[in-house]
């Protein structure tokens, strides 16, 4: 049987290996042709948003509980029957056959027979799948919405059912990206040429300029522009962060818990590449990828430094972005897996180093500088309570 690597059995091992260690790594997606590397993370993201729903249909058609199952198994099926529901590209039978050759290849031809026996019982009942239907009504809305239990009870509780389900909607839709012109490489304007001639559909945003909204990265990675430096990829919220610190050329800026750096390459090209940025982070791996970046997108202007922002031993500077580590609530459309790896604990965690970060963070500001705090969360307690603590001690 061929063993070739393709998007379907790339994306079964990273989803495997998600459920063993809570972490995702796309690099083994870097054999792959650029059009199959963006298939892979489409159909883990996609499948990580659709998980809870998923596995209840599996559930409902499989003789073996889901917690009885290999990983390889779940995440196989999971794959197979997400093709059959979600993918109106692929046909029944392609998507069944796909599984079962995966099955026969990784564990066998028993489990084979098993997938292929599971996935024509849903095919058969496609127009009338069972529906989630649980008397704990937190169980019914976090199998519907797939998302964990904790983040429903918090969610409904905050915003009433009505809001929290519209949010957990969005969550589970395809989000759209937003891609930022690098002027340290480029002109916005010669960008804007170059995604017409490359008949890339594109919106500029009217909140802030150089960043344009686009239905996928897939045509920027296949044609070498972020690997080139001329653009990058960053959602337009995030890109308020570096907006407010308004860095100006020859000033000094730190950027701390700054990898993977896209906050201090848009900084720099705010400067033109003139004064000084500090990125600090205390981790080494994603370090190496800022500095990477640094170089592709001829950011000089950053200098790296591995170090843990609560131990700082550095000058004023005229600005200080603390974009803190958070549970990332607030990115669940791009970032599927973090619904799965965030827990109640370590929001409470997260709450308690965050305010550790902001305090050490304001020791480092110039007077008349500015302190910019920011995260991706939507949870108050990482948000604006932990701003108005702060400023009670100030």
């Amino acid at each position: 049987m061929d063993t070739e690597l393709t998007a379907r059995s790339v994306s079964i091992e990273l989803l495997e290996k998600f459920d063993e260690t809570k972490n995702l790594d796309y690099s083994v997606a870097n054999d792959l042709e650029s059009r199959e590397r963006a298939q892979v993370r489409e159909y883990v993201q996609n499948i990580l948003r659709k998980r809870s729903y998923l596995d209840f249909i599996i559930g409902n058609y499989s003789s073996i509980s889901l917690d009885e199952m290999k990983f390889s198994l779940k995440n196989i099926l999971r794959l197979g029957l997400y093709e059959m529901l979600f993918m109106d590209g692929t046909p029944d039978y392609a998507a069944i056959n796909e599984a079962v050759d995966q099955a026969k290849l990784k564990l066998g031809s028993k489990a084979g027979d098993l997938v292929n026996a599971i996935l024509r019982n849903i095919q058969r009942d496609i127009e009338n799948l069972p529906k989630p239907a649980f008397e704990d009504r937190t169980k019914l809305i976090a199998t519907t919405f797939s998302h964990p239990e904790w983040m429903v009870e918090r969610w409904v509780k905050r915003f009433g059912e009505r809001e929290a389900f519209q949010l957990m909607q969005a969550n589970n839709q395809r989000p759209n990206y937003y891609v930022r012109a690098n002027n340290l490489r480029t002109k916005t304007e010669n960008f804007k040429l170059r995604m017409e001639k490359l008949d890339i559909e594109f919106e500029e945003s009217d909140w802030l300029p150089g960043y344009f909204k686009v239905d996928s990265v897939a045509p920027f990675i296949a044609k070498d522009l972020l690997k080139k430096g001329i653009c990058l990829v960053q959602d337009i919220a995030a890109g308020f962060a570096p907006t407010i610190v308004e860095p100006e050329p020859g000033e000094t800026i730190y950027d701390l818990c700054a990898a993977p750096g896209t906050k201090s390459i848009v900084m720099s090209d705010m400067m033109n590449a003139e004064g000084s940025i500090v990125a600090v982070d205390i981790n080494p791996g994603r370090l190496e990828l800022l500095a990477e970046s640094a170089l592709n997108y001829n950011a000089e202007n950053i200098k790296i430094r591995q170090d843990d922002v609560r131990e700082l031993n550095l000058k004023l500077a005229d600005g200080v972005l603390l974009d803190a580590p958070c549970t990332g609530t607030g990115v669940l459309s791009k970032r599927a897996d973090l619904r799965w790896k965030r827990t109640k604990e370590e929001l409470e965690n997260s709450v308690k180093l965050q305010e550790e970060l902001l305090d050490e963070a304001a020791n480092h500001v110039k007077r008349g500088g500015r302190l910019i705090y920011s995260t991706c969360s939507l949870e108050p307690e990482e948000n604006w309570e932990q701003i108005q603590k702060f400023l009670e001690k100030v």
